[in-house]
């Protein structure tokens, strides 16, 4: 199993509408993969965390690479894990410029979190260090 995440930009600004849409079909065709992970997206950019088999995720990426709604398409890390760290999400989405909770199925409070708690300080995982830089420093 392996974990890769990578960042891009979308060629156009993205509606609420228009990435609601994009979470329900990843939503959908990852649960037939049996791929979880989580999707931000922050001012035309994306961060995406993809969890799974090898193979399955890196066709994955493959195609998400061919995906003419994103460019700049840039592999950050991809390293093998032996658990999923986002085991219980299937696709966990966060729109960090105006999300009303209630209005989204799967959001997550996550990046709203303070990374001062004994499990972020003292021992952070790699995807959590890599979420709080985005959170922190995206546009």
């Amino acid at each position: 199993m392996i974990n890769l995440i990578y960042a891009s930009s979308a060629t156009e600004m993205l509606t609420e509408p228009a990435l609601l849409e994009i979470l329900e079909k990843a939503r959908e065709k990852n649960a037939r993969l049996g791929i979880t992970g989580m999707l931000l997206y922050r001012g035309g950019n994306f961060l995406q965390v993809l969890e799974g088999e090898a193979e399955t995720v890196r066709e994955l990426y493959k195609v998400i690479r061919q995906d003419q709604r994103h460019k700049g398409v840039m592999l950050i890390a991809e390293r093998p894990v032996t658990e999923r760290n986002f085991a219980e999400w299937k696709m966990a989405f966060v729109n960090l410029q105006s999300v009303k909770p209630e209005d989204v199925p799967g959001y997550s409070e996550y990046l709203n979190v303070k990374f001062t708690g004994e499990t972020f300080s003292n021992n952070p995982t790699f995807a959590h260090r890599l979420l709080r830089i985005f959170r922190d420093y995206m546009r």
